[in-house]
């Protein structure tokens, strides 16, 4: 599709997991020929910037490697509550004033499901803007349901009917109401409408919603906005350029059978626990190779690497089997590579990541405080051999490599690009 350059802004806040598909699509909209903002936490100015995108601050200005402030959101009963009402809400006018700024030249936003100024900023401009979804869970789908993270037997209600479990989401969005004063009140004195849902419809854009996950994952469903898009994964792989392996890694995944990768996503591993430690006890009790990904002390044998970054793309191919946090960036990562993966989560999306990805056979998952060595050990035995992970892992890489969920993501933007004059 041909479209005469816009600018783009895209909205973030969050951690690499939500800047790393909006640098992807920047990137690219970029080589369109498409002038492209990226407004995030000033932690990132300089990966936005280093890629040749414009850069804008957008408070809260935090820094996402606090062990303490991961740990608090990653609480599997009340993270949500404390990101949304701790962190975010009380930071609105101040997102919002800057948001406000970035998009005043825009042709079109891109915004994260976290940013609640977004459909604010979007009203005030008359600002053609799209929802960049990263996971089947934020649909609320009654239809294909999903395990919330801080009520995960909610989706037992689904055994008695859509309808059933349809009512239960609403009791969840009433027992919710009042964390959204905050956006009424900003809404109020904007001269907006107060009638507002942030958390279940407001954070779908009314243009486009692009639903940035594969098919594997989760088809669409009756109950998704009707303007949703699904395109499939969205890879930054631009840390290859120089930046995918050392020379001693590369080595040491050369030299001998594939190893086991250990890691936990650019969030959870600055909270890690006892999850590395863990790792390796479980591969040495299995007389397996292991790297640890994200933990940089020194190695402890000549069978264990331990790595403080290194880039999925190049390592996760070259694996036994991959154990991770059931991130929506690491688990496309491993899911594109073919690997059987051991999911262990830590907060938000995972554990129905986790779910998702063993209900299609490529994966297992294991509650976080019943991580063991020995229990590691036992699903990891079963992931190495029984065939049919392998079989499951190598069929979704099959239908991944089928989609081109950042070609097909950057032509509906220029779809709406096309239908949007310069501001």
């Amino acid at each position: 599709m041909l479209v005469e350059p816009k600018r783009v802004l895209f909205a973030t806040i969050g951690s690499l997991g939500d800047l790393h598909p909006c640098l992807a699509l920047g990137t690219e909209l970029r080589r369109r020929g498409h002038r492209v903002t990226v407004a995030a936490i000033e932690f990132y100015r300089g990966r936005v910037e280093e890629l040749g995108l414009g850069f804008r601050p957008l408070r809260p200005n935090w820094d996402p490697t606090d062990p303490e402030l991961i740990r608090q959101c990653e609480d599997l009963k009340s993270g949500p509550e404390v990101l949304f009402r701790k962190l975010i809400l009380p930071e609105l006018r101040h997102t919002f004033d800057d948001l406000l700024a970035a998009a005043a030249d825009a042709d079109v936003m891109i915004a994260g499901e976290l940013v609640f100024a977004a459909p604010l900023v979007a009203e005030k401009l008359g600002l053609r803007w799209v929802s960049a979804i990263l996971s089947p869970c934020s649909f609320f789908s009654s239809h294909d349901p999903s395990i919330m993270v801080n009520v995960p037997g909610l989706i037992h209600l689904h055994k008695l009917g859509r309808p059933v479990y349809r009512a239960a989401l609403n009791l969840g969005r009433m027992g919710t109401r009042h964390w959204w004063s905050p956006v009424r009140d900003l809404r109020r004195q904007q001269g907006l409408s107060t009638d507002c849902d942030p958390l279940f419809r407001d954070k779908f854009s009314p243009d486009l919603v692009l639903a940035l996950f594969s098919k594997w994952l989760a088809r669409r469903q009756p109950d998704w906005p009707a303007q949703t898009r699904q395109p499939g994964f969205v890879y930054f792989d631009h840390e290859l350029a120089g930046r995918g392996l050392g020379d001693d890694l590369d080595a040491f995944l050369s030299d001998g059978e594939p190893p086991i990768v250990f890691t936990l996503g650019s969030t959870a591993v600055h909270s890690a626990g006892n999850f590395f430690k863990v790792s390796a006890e479980a591969a040495a009790r299995l007389g397996k190779r292991a790297v640890l990904l994200g933990d940089d002390g020194e190695a402890s044998s000549t069978r264990l690497r331990k790595v403080r970054y290194a880039s999925y793309a190049a390592v996760f191919p070259r694996a036994a089997a991959v154990v991770h946090q059931g991130g929506s960036g690491t688990t496309a990562q491993a899911l594109r590579a073919g690997r059987p993966m051991l999911i262990v989560p830590f907060g938000w999306d995972q554990p129905d990541n986790g779910a998702r990805v063993g209900r299609q056979g490529a994966g297992l998952s294991l509650a976080r405080k019943e991580y063991s060595a020995d229990a590691a050990a036992a699903a990891l035995q079963r992931l190495l051999h029984e065939p049919s992970f392998a079989l499951h892992a190598a069929e979704a890489a099959a239908e991944i490599a089928e989609e081109d969920g950042l070609g097909g993501a950057c032509d509906e933007i220029e779809w709406l690009l096309s239908k949007t004059a310069h501001r």
